[in-house]
């Protein structure tokens, strides 16, 4: 019988998705399938190739009544038609190819004995020389496996020496460093370059106000390096970190992953220096016995408003709620694929959830069960955000924003503009304006007083992620500071909008890869950054520079501050989280 792998049909089912135009699902099966590593040559496979073999397959059982009208076994004469003839060749073709190889397979079988009986004989000889081969390769093995041994020490040696000359380096910086801030002359040719910059930004500038600024990592010093001494590593997951958050009232972080756990972990008050060996963890298992099964992905979670309850999100539809000693209170089944994302409202009395099966549902956490679904969307749910405690927003891969209310059966205002999946949905902290961000590119601002956008923010080159507001302006506790929109995207760079006027104020680009998230401090001054560069860079929003920078060892999915403002969580691609302390 002619057979089909995995590899095989995960590359036709990988096809018929982005042929059909489901590219967040195409995206998805060729990151978990690893359909870039398999060996399949695209070019020989027709578009529609899936299709074809369900239309085929129609036929085949038309043939089955046909082809063999004796006691034969009827899988003999399909082991005779190879893939590429199913696709290509119709019935009547496909008889004749199989009527041709039957004359010669009886040929052939005779042939065969022959051979058989040769080959016996050979076997015999074969097996001594594979005997023989198998012990050369023991020992080549042997020797193989000693000389990486070499090698790794010789690198292991060659890196400590690497560590050891940045050391050095980082210590003759800070001596120069010492020495310029002693230096009045450098302090004057600082002022004076400044001055100078400042001068060619008003020569660049029009008519209509200043020119939007651009923030380069180039001009900041390395010594905004922050030291090992402040950064706390945490180690325990087993997969790529993809999501953190603060408890919003103590020092509790949270944690999810790919290994099919969620973590808890008490971070200890004060600076990192004390060390990992203080910090208390708590594993949160969505699946018992093994980890890492990919259906148990944690992909979302949030803490409620008093910070006693954890809600994650998963891959196999459920979401959870979880006290702060671990306990798992609530399991809440109602979705029929991955949950994206998910939020409580301020109260704390609901739980929204959105998720690839094209919906969000409100749950009533107190009575565990869902409260109201909402089916509006023709496609994966990517984002939801509430606008207060009864009514939110959702956003999808159908291009499409709905604003709903619990309690209402059709949503109470409908925002079409987008010509992208819109990956991420935020009402501002008065809960008048909604941002959105997409892969067309573009960000938009919307009022629930019209229909249309109110802004479109275009000056990104690549898709945009995500977006936050900055806790300032009405409604937040800094309420005389201007409120700002920050886009991170694709395009390696981070940018920041004016919301009133819908204008660009300035792009920050310090970073080298797509960048994954963004986050600002309590007090609206800083914003952290994390791409997949690696790197955690750190912005003063009044001078548009980078004041701190920290490299790690994976790509960052996720950048969060702590309450206070005096540390930064980050989610890391090699199973780690990062809290970095922040005192200027």
């Amino acid at each position: 019988m002619t057979s089909i792998t995995s590899v095989e049909l995960n590359y036709l089912v990988f096809r018929y998705l982005q042929e059909s135009g489901f590219t967040h699902s195409a995206f998805a099966l060729g990151y978990e399938a690893g359909i870039n590593k398999c060996t399949i040559d695209g070019n020989m496979v027709p578009p529609g190739a899936l299709i074809t073999f369900v239309q085929k397959g129609l036929q085949y059982l038309e043939m089955e009544a046909n082809v063999n009208n004796d006691d034969v076994d009827v899988d003999e004469d399909f082991s005779f038609l190879q893939p590429l003839d199913l696709i290509t060749k119709d019935v009547y073709e496909l008889r004749q190819i199989i009527r041709e190889k039957k004359k010669n397979l009886h040929k052939e079988r005779d042939m065969d004995k022959e051979k058989d009986r040769e080959k016996e004989k050979d076997k015999e000889k074969e097996k001594e020389k594979e005997k023989e081969k198998e012990r050369e390769k023991d020992k080549e093995f042997e020797r193989e496996h000693e000389r990486e041994r070499s090698r790794a020490r010789e690198k292991d040696r060659h890196e400590r020496e690497k560590e050891s000359e940045k050391e050095r380096e980082r210590i003759d910086r800070e001596k120069d460093r010492e020495k310029h801030q002693e230096d009045p002359t450098d302090r004057a040719v600082q002022a004076d370059n400044e001055d100078k910059s400042k001068v060619k930004t008003e020569e660049n500038g029009s008519s209509g106000g200043p020119e939007p600024m651009d923030f380069s990592m180039a001009s900041t010093s390395q010594t905004c390096e922050i030291p090992n001494s402040d950064v706390l590593i945490l180690e325990g997951h087993t997969s790529e970190v993809c999501a953190c958050a603060w408890s919003p009232t103590g020092s509790l972080l949270a944690s999810g992953s790919g290994d099919s756990t969620a973590r808890i972990w008490s971070i200890p008050e004060g600076t990192s220096r004390s060390g990992a060996q203080n910090v208390n963890m708590l594993v949160l298992k969505h699946v018992k016995g093994k980890t890492n099964e990919k259906s148990k992905d944690v992909t979302t979670l949030d803490w409620n408003g008093e910070g006693t309850l954890l809600a994650t999100g998963s891959y196999d539809g459920q979401a959870r709620i979880w006290s702060t000693n671990g306990e798992l209170k609530t399991t809440l089944s109602k979705h029929k694929g991955p949950i994206f994302t998910l939020k409580w409202n301020k109260k704390g009395d609901y739980l929204l959830t959105g998720s690839c099966d094209k919906t969000a549902i409100v749950w009533d956490v107190k009575a565990e069960e869902w409260k109201q679904q909402f089916e509006f969307h023709s496609g994966p749910t990517l984002d939801v955000d509430w606008r207060n405690n009864v009514s939110f927003a959702t956003s999808s891969t159908d291009n499409m924003i709905y604003v709903c209310k619990v309690g209402e059966t059709r949503p109470v205002k409908t925002f079409a503009g987008h010509q992208g999946e819109v990956n991420c949905v935020k009402w501002d902290p008065t809960g008048s304006l909604l941002a959105s961000c997409s892969d067309d590119i573009s960000a938009k601002i919307w009022s629930m007083k019209q229909d249309k956008y109110v802004y479109d923010l275009r000056e990104h080159s690549k898709e945009i992620y995500t977006i936050r507001w900055s806790p300032t302006g009405p409604g937040t506790n800094n309420p005389n500071q201007q409120l700002v929109l920050a886009s991170a995207s694709f395009d390696s760079t981070v940018k920041l909008w004016d919301v009133e006027l819908g204008k660009l104020i300035c792009s920050l680009n310090g970073h080298r890869e797509p960048v994954y998230s963004v986050a600002f401090s309590p007090n609206g001054e800083y914003l952290a950054s994390g791409s997949l560069d690696k790197c955690i860079n750190i912005w003063s929003l009044k001078e548009g520079k980078i004041v701190k920078t920290y490299a790690g060892n994976g790509g960052i999915f996720e950048v969060c501050w702590n309450k206070e403002g005096d540390k930064i969580a980050a989610c890391f691609a090699n199973n780690t989280v990062c809290v970095l302390d922040f005192r200027m």
